[in-house]
């Protein structure tokens, strides 16, 4: 084996063994993301608040309360790595419909009302999450 085929095993096999970590690392920061979501329309806008924003978009006052739950209870299953992948396919409904709601204020998030650009990527990103599974640092492998 050459000096280049070796560097090339080596860098091979550094990569590889970094892969599941990042899997991780994208899955902890996607739940905290998701939690911090659920959590702030508890704690910020009030659960009756978020209800009534619900009712003012055209959307039934009950999903605001499946919404809370889907983020709350997707962020934590994240975070532990319980069930990633179905976790990550069962939110990206939720983040489409946050981008459905932004469509009509434009694709920049910092546009007033926001945009569509943050919800989209998010629903992308928990897809990616989808595919990848949940890496490294799960509370346990039989329900990850």
């Amino acid at each position: 084996m050459t000096t280049q085929a070796i560097t090339q095993a080596r860098s091979q096999t550094q990569a590889t063994s970094l892969q599941p970590h990042a899997i991780a690392l994208l899955r902890i920061a996607l739940g905290v993301m998701t939690l911090a979501h659920g959590l702030m329309k508890v704690f910020v806008f009030t659960i009756p608040g978020t209800v009534g924003y619900f009712e003012s978009i055209g959307f039934p006052g009950f999903l605001a309360y499946l919404t809370i739950l889907a983020e709350v209870g997707g962020g934590l299953a994240l975070i532990l790595g319980i069930y990633t992948r179905w976790i990550s396919l069962a939110l990206v409904p939720v983040l489409l419909g946050a981008a459905w709601v932004h469509l009509g204020n434009g694709w920049v998030f910092s546009n007033e009302g926001g945009g569509w650009e943050f919800p989209v990527f998010w629903a992308i990103a928990l897809l990616v999450q989808a595919g990848l599974g949940s890496g490294s640092l799960t509370l346990s492998r039989r329900f990850a």
